[in-house]
């Protein structure tokens, strides 16, 4: 490999290669999840660290400063934390709109009251006309864990229930639209969410829960397929159960793309043990962003 390419920031083959042959070697184990948890005297923490650089920076359903927190929050949920602080570093194009700056600042205040956590520190930096695409946005969060939590997919055993919390496909959709001037109807908007309350209620209903991850970049196909790889298990879904809508299938039709490799920014993919899937899928479908979980 000679030179960085598109695909190498894309979640899929090239950039776990990258991952695995560069960062892994340099950093350990640290380098290679969305999130880490590590121990402190007293208390067991997770932390994590996401840069978005999405385009538009505007699109239906959401904008880059509340996927910026809660791609943060439900990074740090996923990883069974709960969510508490999270810092951002904004990287500003000169002659950026601070009318636009603006919107996005409310929003991600909006998107912290939602989630529950709190923005403690930040960064700001100008670069010239033309070296930034008009704002990128990198965001860290820390949570706390509780003693016996552990999501991992080496906990993941033969018989073990895949449970997914709704509808696949809607964000990476209403980006494309967006990007590409594209319209449906109904109009596809982004899912992008807080999932940490979500979390909270599948605990509340047990926890024997093996793995849990949000599939933003790659979809459920390659979120699944990391979790076989690291668990050396087979993971076989049912297609036909999946709550994919119908103006996602159509337009995925539409633009030669897998729904099950479309990014998501409001749903979870769980691992638990088959005893107690039904208790947690009804207390998912209780709960209003688990309502479409299948």
């Amino acid at each position: 490999m000679d030179k960085i390419l598109l695909g190498h920031g894309s979640g899929g083959k090239l950039m776990h290669a990258l991952i695995e042959e560069y960062f892994s070697p340099a950093f350990g184990n640290s380098g290679a999840g969305d999130s880490a948890v590590v121990d402190v005297p007293g208390t067991r923490l997770a932390f994590t660290t996401d840069s978005y650089v999405v385009s538009p920076l505007f699109f239906p359903g959401g904008n880059i400063g509340d996927l910026a927190v809660c791609g943060t929050v439900n990074d740090l949920s996923v990883a069974g934390a709960m969510p508490l602080y999270l810092t951002a570093g904004f990287i500003i194009e000169e002659g950026y709109p601070v009318a636009d700056l603006k919107k996005i600042i409310v929003s991600m205040a909006a998107a912290a009251k939602q989630a529950g956590v709190t923005i403690v520190a930040g960064d700001t930096k100008v670069v010239n006309k033309g070296k930034a695409d008009g704002v990128f946005i990198n965001t860290s969060g820390i949570g706390s864990l509780e003693d016996g939590v552990s999501i991992s997919p080496a906990n993941i055993r033969e018989g073990d229930t895949v449970i997914i919390s709704g509808e696949l496909g809607n964000h990476g959709v209403a980006i494309l639209a967006e990007r590409n001037g594209l319209t449906f109807e109904p109009p596809i908007k982004s899912d992008t969410r807080p999932l940490n309350s979500l979390v909270k209620a599948m605990y509340r209903a047990s926890d024997k829960i093996r793995f849990m991850r949000d599939p933003t970049r790659g979809g459920l196909a390659t979120t699944l397929k990391e979790a076989a790889l690291e668990s050396r298990l087979c993971i076989r879904i049912r297609e036909q159960m999946l709550p994919v809508p119908p103006p996602v299938k159509g337009a995925c039709s539409l633009l030669g793309l897998d729904p099950l490799y479309v990014a998501n920014e409001g749903i979870l993919v769980a691992v638990v043990d088959p005893g107690v899937a039904e208790i947690v899928v009804s207390a998912m479908r209780d709960h209003e962003h688990g309502k479409s979980t299948p």
